[in-house]
């Protein structure tokens, strides 16, 4: 097998590219030809060590561009981006080729929807966020700081101004939907759409066409396998971007409401605001992977108090892992990890006060233990480990080369909702 993995970056930016790049060298390390298409580097040197063949085109994205403007017309139609693409599928045979589209939204643009369609190759995209189906990729609105429940494209979406940035960049992002919809049509192009969590198929399955299929692969979570350890909860822990929408500001009122303290590890644009609206907090910045998984391990509780709907929130699964409680926003996707009462708890998604009652129950100490040998025991029950990723991950390939053999491309005629597919591998929690 040929797996053709289309990204945004050939490095590892945030937990989509990382994703990305674990995949490719775990399929690399199992035997697997793996090609790397990508529009950002440097590219990652573990993955030509690994023998994997890259073609990066070193482009610019957002944040490491020097010209805004020409970088507009790249996050619309990225026409080199296209030609390149369009070169190297050419290259391969539609006999054993997959072609996996992981990003495309932060600088390859809808333009790669050209030269999927002209190959004729198998196609699988994974969901990280949703641009597929919306423009702004967060069903967010962040001037109200809510979820955003309109109909992407719809007059009510196209008048309200969602961006977290300005109306003029929503029209922008609007523009290029439409370039992805009407001319590129990336939704009906991707029959088979993977998933990293129940809720993602429940908000998307409506928007996309009939006969999607849709396949749950969990992310891998990077946390090694250590026994239960017996020790005295300690904080209650925040880790992430400090923002609106990842919650910051509740769980910082939550905190004084309920007399305890709140740590957060991360940095973002509502730091400095927090801090000095709530002293008693602890800011701790960024530490890095091992750093922050030994806070998680020493924590009381991790609280993820995030207010939109994420997509598979890793920060949840590795406290679990490390048999730490999660206290976890009900509007979030990392919910699904968590069993109310037992792993940790779940609290109405922006009330502080519910919150606060729950911080004040793992106070006792004995109910954190307890809750932190629950998660521990029920995560390693079925881990979510790079192996069993690939497990799925090769499941779905299969499926999307046989039909491809078998000459079923077409979408069935009709259809009541986007069916789902379950595909081969471990069972899942």
């Amino acid at each position: 097998m040929h797996v053709v993995l289309v990204a945004d970056h050939a490095y590892v930016n945030g937990g989509q590219a990382k994703v990305a790049l674990d995949s490719a060298l775990g399929l690399a390390a199992r035997g697997t030809r793996v090609t790397l298409f990508a529009a950002c580097g440097p590219a990652d040197p573990r993955l030509a060590a690994a023998g994997i063949r890259v073609v990066c085109l070193d482009q610019d994205d957002i944040s490491s561009t020097t010209n805004k403007l020409a970088f507009l017309a790249q996050a619309i139609w990225n026409r080199t981006a296209a030609r390149a693409l369009a070169a190297e599928l050419a290259l391969c045979d539609p006999h054993d080729t997959v072609v996996h589209v992981h990003a495309f939204a932060k600088a390859l643009s809808p333009s790669i929807g050209v030269a999927l369609r002209r190959s004729r190759l198998p196609l699988v995209y994974t969901m990280h966020e949703f641009f597929l189906v919306c423009p702004t990729g967060g069903f967010y609105e962040y001037p109200a700081a809510a979820i955003c429940h309109r109909t992407p494209m719809s007059g009510a979406c196209l008048r309200t101004n969602c961006d977290a940035q300005s109306f003029p960049r929503k029209l922008a992002r609007v523009v290029r939907h439409l370039g992805m919809t009407q001319v590129a049509d990336l939704q009906h192009l991707f029959r088979h759409v993977i998933t990293i969590s129940d809720l993602q198929a429940r908000v998307v399955g409506p928007l996309l066409p009939r006969g999607t299929q849709f396949h749950r692969v969990d992310n891998p979570i990077a946390v090694a396998h250590r026994p239960m350890v017996e020790r005295a909860p300690g904080d209650f822990l925040f880790v992430g971007r400090i923002s609106t929408e990842k919650g910051a500001p509740i769980f910082a009122e939550a905190a004084r409401r309920a007399g305890i303290r709140a740590v957060f590890v991360g940095d973002g644009e509502q730091r400095a605001e927090l801090a000095q609206r709530y002293p008693e907090a602890t800011m701790l910045g960024w530490r890095d992977a091992a750093g922050v998984q030994a806070l998680m391990a020493s924590a009381r509780a991790l609280v993820f108090p995030s207010v939109w709907y994420e997509g598979q929130p890793l920060t949840v699964y590795e406290a679990l892992a490390l048999g730490t409680p999660v206290v976890v926003s009900d509007a979030c996707a990392g919910r699904e990890a968590v069993i109310d009462g037992e792993t940790g708890f779940l609290f109405r998604s922006g009330d502080p006060d519910a919150l606060a009652a729950h911080l004040r129950r793992l106070a006792d100490d004995a109910l954190a233990a307890r809750m932190g040998r629950a998660a521990h025991a029920r995560y390693w029950a079925a881990p979510l480990t790079l192996d069993a990723h690939l497990d799925r991950l090769g499941g779905v390939y299969d499926v999307v080369l046989r039909e491809s053999a078998s000459g079923r491309t077409a979408r069935p005629a009709a259809a009541a909702l986007p069916t789902r597919r379950e595909t081969p591998g471990p069972a899942r929690r």
